[in-house]
């Protein structure tokens, strides 16, 4: 099979930048080895955030959230999108002080998003919140989406606008013949002009195959769902310094995160949950919430996430290859982002260049010498 644009990785970023790609005229080929939405961008959290961003995420994620509110009409879906905003909470005045350095290089940089709450405040966004915590941050326009409605959104417009999707169909090799990709996945051969590696935490060996190696890690993220509660908290929440994302649906279940870790097995394909490590996530959320006290759990899950040892991900050119492009390492904050990165590997497909300063996010960042 052959196509303009080859995209090995289902997940959200994968199906962005298809639609992206097939939207402008290209012919477009998805590659993935289990199923669309399986792994990260199906299992995570939903967070849909700008709030407590690396400075070299900003312009990104800023772009990306203006995204967010037109899509359902745009991918024709429902993404379960909604603004709820994001508050950090500061449990004492350690976290107090981390804030007011925060605001103070923010403002530095010009971008005002990021807003302090007084203890006060805090009480009036959240009553529910134990009276010890002191105080918080929150910015306005952040929220939730459903992992993979939205992913399902992205792929089906994108086939509506003729891309092609290959589930089960695994990569074994690729391999650069003159100006042509080809790419062999299951029982075919496929042929493209240019190649995108989405692959999240199988893409250092999808990089290797292109050419350019780079030091990912995977691990297990886990979550917990409750079973219905009465209403009590409308904002997403999370914590300055401690583990800790916590948000409650409208049909009133809450999802509990914070970013512990799961037993990964990435060669068999498969999670398996840290039940101490869960039991210290419930621990939290009953810190910050003592009505938690009364919350019943009624599931628990993990999924392969890919990590950098930076924690930013790698968007941008391949430094071995031409028409080699790369988005994975998005290390469990990368879904909010999909949008944007689905415009930004499609301009640098089609243009060879993108509007915004990806120079953080290259893949050779860690070989450059510093001088």
């Amino acid at each position: 099979m052959n196509a303009d644009v080859i995209i090995i990785g289902g997940g959200i970023q994968g199906c962005a930048t298809a639609y992206q790609l097939a939207q402008a005229g290209a012919s477009v080929i998805v590659l993935e080895k289990d199923r669309v939405s399986r792994h990260a961008s199906g299992v995570n959290a939903g967070g849909v955030r700008v709030l407590g961003r690396h400075v070299a995420e900003v312009a990104l994620s800023k772009a990306s959230m203006e995204l967010w509110p037109q899509l359902d009409v745009e991918l024709d879906a429902d993404t379960g999108f909604r603004a709820r905003s994001l508050i950090n909470i500061a449990a004492d005045e350690s976290d107090l002080e981390i804030l007011a350095k925060r605001e103070q290089q923010m403002h530095a940089l010009g971008y005002l998003h990021e807003k302090r709450l007084d203890q006060q405040e805090l009480r009036e966004r959240l009553p529910y919140v134990s009276p010890s915590c002191v105080g918080g941050v929150v910015s306005e326009e952040d929220g939730y989406a459903i992992p993979y409605k939205s992913t399902f959104a992205f792929r089906n417009a994108a086939e509506r606008h003729g891309a092609t999707f290959l589930e089960g169909v695994e990569v074994a090799q690729i391999r650069k013949i003159g100006p042509h990709w080809l790419v062999d996945a299951g029982s075919q051969r496929f042929e493209s002009q240019y190649l995108v590696n989405c692959s999240g935490a199988w893409a250092d060996q999808i990089s290797v195959m292109i050419g350019d190696n780079v030091p990912l890690t995977h691990s297990a993220p886990m979550l917990m769902i409750t079973t219905r509660m009465p209403h009590f908290a409308t904002p997403v929440v999370g914590a300055v310094s401690r583990p800790l994302s916590f948000k409650q649906f409208e049909n009133g279940t809450v999802l509990i995160g914070g970013g512990a870790k799961g037993f990964a097995d990435r060669e068999n394909n498969r999670t398996r949950l840290d039940y101490s490590k869960l039991a210290v996530g419930a621990k939290n959320a009953i810190e910050f919430f003592p009505i938690m006290k009364t919350a019943a759990v009624n599931r628990m899950w993990s999924g392969l996430e890919a990590y950098m040892p930076d924690n930013l991900p790698v968007i941008g050119k391949s430094v071995s290859a031409d028409n080699a492009f790369h988005a994975f390492g998005f290390s469990a904050h990368g879904f909010q982002m999909g949008p944007i990165i689905g415009k930004v590997m499609a301009e640098l497909v089609l243009t060879g260049v993108s509007s915004f300063d990806l120079n953080a996010f290259r893949v050779d960042r860690f070989e450059r010498k510093v001088l």
